[in-house]
């Protein structure tokens, strides 16, 4: 019998301080360095086995060999994911929830969603006519916020729109925060829990009419096959996962409109309505700039992988950002180039920006349908319906930074909408 592998091993005691100074290519420094898809790190004196790449992807999304359940540090569950969310679920409870999420992100909801977003960035055209500049990802997380509430059936005044929508962002911020931005992400999630909770619960007992199609009421009087119901509180999680995902699209729009800014040259294509040029721009947004660094997943049982044995409890972490930055899955990672998704046919384990595996079946995020067609819709708006001036300011963003976004939040000033005919 053939003694398993060691783990190649990253150097020093604790590699906490380096994660936080080096952020979404923490991962991807130490493959290069180690010349292994594979290795152990320790974070706050925790052993940790780091993985990268397609194989090690469809690896971590075996449901026999991993589970999420008690993965997440619970700092992040009390923040950016919420305390027994579904995506700390397995097993059969987790499919159910997650078939009635994806029933509410099929495709023709999608095409719905896109087609909202894109009905509301044209009402703001004469608002921003009479502004003299603007902060797209602001604008946008305003904008999302409310689509949000609309597709849900969630009621919402205007006048809590800001608010709300800051909730949101504060949560996705804190994913990878310390100090500051980790509490603002807390009190957001407690402060969010309550309001939904509260009309779950009022759509439960008659005092909140809504429709019977709305993801509120289908979430509200989901059950099990054994016919428990969710208690209010969960159902208010599901409800918050999905609401929340689409705030966070404002991530990936500004990160769009960077795109556009850097790459003036493919504007052209994008103006001729060649949609599946349009596709291929969304989605090389998706792949090159960050979003979702890594996920989490701990050992369900012992077993071997390579020759190297993966002990019961251990904790693995998956590195998302650098897949999509690998050059062994990928021509020139480090390019922006949409043209590549002419050729990329569909892999679950290649191309995961909102996690890997079949999203029917496991923990692959259920939007990513939608968030494509809000970025689509996004840019098509930017490129056909609005000329706009870009002044100058800080567009860098840091890959240390946990989510990361452009410094300045994508300023734009003399904004005029144009005809159809243009």
């Amino acid at each position: 019998m053939i003694s398993p592998k060691q783990f190649p091993q990253d150097q020093g005691f604790d590699q906490s301080l380096a994660l936080i100074q080096e952020g979404y290519r923490f991962i991807r420094n130490r493959v290069e360095r180690l010349e292994s898809n594979i290795f152990e790190a320790h974070f706050f004196g925790k052993k940790v086995i780091c993985m990268n790449g397609a194989e090690a992807a469809k690896l971590f999304y075996d449901p026999e060999k991993f589970q999420r359940k008690g993965a997440t540090p619970k700092r992040i569950e009390k923040s950016f994911l919420g305390v027994n969310s579904i995506q700390a679920m397995d097993g059969q409870p987790h499919l159910e929830r997650k078939q009635l999420l994806m029933s509410l992100m099929s495709t023709s909801q999608a095409k719905q969603m896109g087609d909202m977003v894109a009905e509301q960035w044209e009402t703001l055209i004469p608002y921003w006519e009479e502004q003299s500049k603007m902060v797209l990802f602001d604008e946008a997380k305003l904008l999302l916020c409310r689509v949000a509430c609309k597709w849900t059936g969630v009621p919402i005044h205007e006048d809590q729109v800001r608010e709300k929508s800051d909730d949101f962002i504060h949560m996705v911020d804190s994913f990878g925060a310390i100090g500051t931005r980790h509490w603002k992400g807390r009190f957001a999630r407690r402060k969010t829990e309550e309001w939904i909770t509260s009309l779950v619960r009022d759509v439960r007992n008659g005092h909140l009419k809504v429709d019977e199609q709305s993801a509120i009421y289908q979430i509200s009087f989901l059950k099990y096959k054994n016919g428990d119901i969710l208690s209010d509180q969960i159902a208010g999680k599901d409800l918050i996962t999905i609401m929340k995902s689409v705030v966070a699209v404002s991530i990936f729009i500004t990160f769009a409109a960077l795109a556009l800014h850097e790459h003036p040259q493919m504007i052209p294509l994008l103006k001729s309505n060649n949609q599946l040029f349009l596709e291929n721009f969304a989605q090389e947004v998706r792949r090159y700039y960050p979003f979702a660094p890594f996920i989490s997943a701990k050992v369900k049982n012992d077993f071997e992988w390579k020759n190297y044995h993966f002990k019961e409890g251990m904790l693995v972490v998956l590195d998302l950002y650098g897949t999509n930055h690998d050059p062994n899955l990928w021509v020139n990672p480090d390019k922006f180039e949409p043209e590549r998704f002419m050729h990329c046919h569909e892999n679950f384990y290649k191309f995961i920006p909102q996690g890997a595996g079949d999203p029917a079946k496991g923990h692959r995020c259920s939007g990513e349908e939608i968030t494509v067609e809000i970025i689509k819709a996004t840019i098509e708006f930017l490129v056909n319906r609005i000329s706009f001036h870009v002044p100058k300011q800080d567009l860098s963003y840091k890959l240390s930074r946990l989510p990361s976004l452009p410094k300045s939040g994508f300023i734009i000033s003399n904004v005029k909408g144009k005809t159809i005919s243009n």
